[in-house]
């Protein structure tokens, strides 16, 4: 029995080493906080891991340091490849607390080379596998409901697109969650016409979560210097811990079945004027929104910091 039960272990471990790595299209807002910074950081170690493959990063923080940090943070991990999509006319234009900052810090390089976010989310699911892609949106909806509208984008999007996974609005009902209510249109036209699964990672789940200022100082140590330490430590003054919100949508996106959070029932998410989301339950309903007890909360933060800080491949 323990010889049959070894073998059955050994062939999971194996499927799973050699599952294909998830094709992932990360949507951010890039310098209005530092968890987006610290959410880039564990894509590249997710892909290090080989369980990833980031094909794309679209902003929509218009401000033209936002892009060249996202180019500095993947050059630092060694994929200056991937392609970087902004944003037209986005709603937050201000520079922001660490861009600029940790790039002459470091006197990173970074490519000012840029598409229209649009054309190249179209672009970059046309060129997947029908069904195998995911969307990591962890700030406004802008790029994506502008998708939905482009000729063909919500076909594409239906077609290609497996999961999308936002942080964004708040399902404790404590007030508009930053994500929603600064561009409330984009996040109606999103929650109206997304034609995909959906998760929503809400305010309240990693309000409860933070990264610790000692991980900044101690787990980063493997590089005498590093884009997003650099980010942390210009955007606020350092030490500070700070809430994992974004991390947590990357996480529950990449490693759906392994138990860090639980899935809220079927329903749907509707956005107000004003930015409040509420949730309909729905048996037939596309959304789901995340749920953490304590238990699973430690676990989440260990994966955050162990991805997060995963040394260069």
């Amino acid at each position: 029995m323990k010889h049959n039960l070894a073998i059955l272990f050994l062939a999971a471990a194996f499927a799973l080493s050699a599952a294909p790595p998830i094709p992932v299209i990360f949507d951010t807002d890039m310098g209005n906080d530092i968890d987006d910074a610290l959410a880039l950081a564990m894509l590249h170690g997710l892909e290090s891991r080989g369980e990833i493959r980031l094909v794309a990063v679209t902003v929509t923080k218009d401000n033209p340091w936002a892009p060249r940090y996202v180019s500095a943070v993947n050059t630092f991990y060694g994929r200056a490849g991937i392609p970087i999509g902004m944003v037209k006319n986005g709603v937050t234009k201000d520079e922001g607390k660490y861009l600029r900052k940790a790039i002459e810090a470091g006197h990173y390089p970074y490519s000012d080379q840029t598409q229209d976010a649009v054309e190249l989310l179209r672009k970059t699911l046309t060129a997947q596998a029908d069904g195998s892609v995911v969307i990591i949106q962890v700030g406004f909806s802008t790029n994506l409901a502008r998708l939905l509208v482009a000729p063909g984008g919500r076909e594409l999007a239906a077609r290609k697109v497996k999961l999308l996974s936002l942080m964004a609005g708040d399902f404790t009902n404590h007030g508009p969650e930053y994500n929603v209510k600064e561009d409330v249109p984009s996040a109606k036209k999103l929650v109206a016409d997304w034609p995909t699964p959906t998760v929503w990672s809400g305010y309240e789940i990693g309000q409860t979560i933070k990264f610790p200022a000692h991980s900044i100082d101690h787990d980063f140590a493997w590089s005498p210097k590093n884009p997003v330490v650099d980010g942390y430590k210009n955007y606020m003054k350092f030490p500070y811990d700070r809430e994992t919100w974004d991390l947590t949508a990357v996480l529950y996106a990449l490693r759906p079945d392994a138990g860090y959070f639980t899935l809220s029932q079927p329903g749907r998410v509707a956005v107000d004027d004003k930015g409040f989301t509420k949730f309909q339950a729905d048996p037939k309903g596309r959304d789901r929104y995340l749920i953490l007890n304590d238990i699973q909360r430690a676990r989440v933060l260990d994966a955050l910091i162990w991805l997060a800080t995963q040394p260069v491949h």
